[in-house]
């Protein structure tokens, strides 16, 4: 399964804003884009942003961000659209709502990760059961009513039994019903557009494809 290992904190330095891939290290002095928030590269610190970016710069932006949030690869992004642009209602809504319904995000809006790659990690690792079998793929894509469990043996692991003190100021959203005591977490619908990540641009991001 392909996956960007590169720094993450790159990623946000490109983009020119916190995208919060390291989870709570993002809060804190020791995040690296408050000490270079300038792109990547050997004339980043003195690049700056001249003139009026076209739409395309604008589109593509949009495109990257979204793919870097949740991190997905081109491929699988544009396979993502293309269901996206299949389904009945808004394309870009849709998008964020198919995105918002993967596996590894479940288990980060749950609460049972700090970040989406930490989420993901977990997942790959088999510590979860989807709907009581065994899933160790973060791409699956859950349904209203589908149920996430942690694996009995893994509720026996240190991260698990002291993740209720740890994550205990973390409200999760609306359409998800987390229990981190029983360390069980249910969709309880479809986010709607409020309940998602409000700095992401999905028109622009339809538009890139609809070139």
């Amino acid at each position: 399964m392909a996956r960007y290992t590169g720094p993450a904190c790159k990623l946000c330095r490109r983009e020119g804003e916190k995208l919060f891939l390291k989870g709570e290290r993002c809060f804190t002095p020791k995040c690296s884009f408050e000490k270079r928030a300038y792109p990547p590269g050997e004339h980043g610190r003195f690049s700056g942003r001249r003139g009026r970016e076209s739409d395309y710069q604008r589109q593509l932006r949009a495109k990257q961000k979204a793919k870097r949030i949740y991190g997905v690869l081109e491929r699988q992004f544009r396979r993502y659209f293309r269901h996206a642009q299949s389904k009945p209602g808004l394309t870009g809504l849709n998008l964020l709502q198919v995105l918002e319904s993967r596996l590894d995000n479940v288990v980060y809006r749950s609460g049972f990760a700090e970040s989406r790659s930490q989420a993901r990690q977990l997942v790959n690792h088999g510590h979860f059961m989807v709907n009581g079998r065994n899933n160790d793929i973060a791409s699956t894509i859950l349904k209203p009513g589908d149920t996430v469990l942690v694996r009995e043996n893994s509720k026996q692991n240190t991260y698990f039994k002291t993740l209720r003190q740890s994550e205990e100021t973390r409200t999760p959203p609306a359409w998800v019903d987390s229990d981190l005591d029983k360390l069980t977490g249910r969709v309880i619908r479809l986010p709607e557009r409020a309940e998602i990540d409000g700095n992401l641009n999905e028109q622009l991001i339809v538009e890139y494809y609809s070139r």
